[in-house]
């Protein structure tokens, strides 16, 4: 599933795909995979990605299981 929040933030910071890549240490491939969903964020890359934004893992990554469980 497409994680169309980090895509939100990627373009509200004016930031591309390499620019998080470089400051992640990873390929923006790999950084694409993330954002598209085609590879799960590790709880340790969720903390890196989230301190690029001044946020909280939970802000970017883990909002629909909250939602969730409040609706239970």
């Amino acid at each position: 599933m497409k994680n169309t929040k980090l895509a939100n933030l990627k373009q509200k910071h004016g930031f591309t795909n390499r620019t998080i890549a470089k400051k992640l240490g990873i390929s923006h491939i790999g950084y694409y995979y993330f954002e598209s969903g085609k590879r799960k964020v590790s709880y340790a890359m969720a903390i890196k990605i989230a301190a690029i934004f001044n946020l909280k893992p939970d802000d970017i990554f883990y909002e629909y299981e909250k939602a969730k469980t409040n609706q239970s």
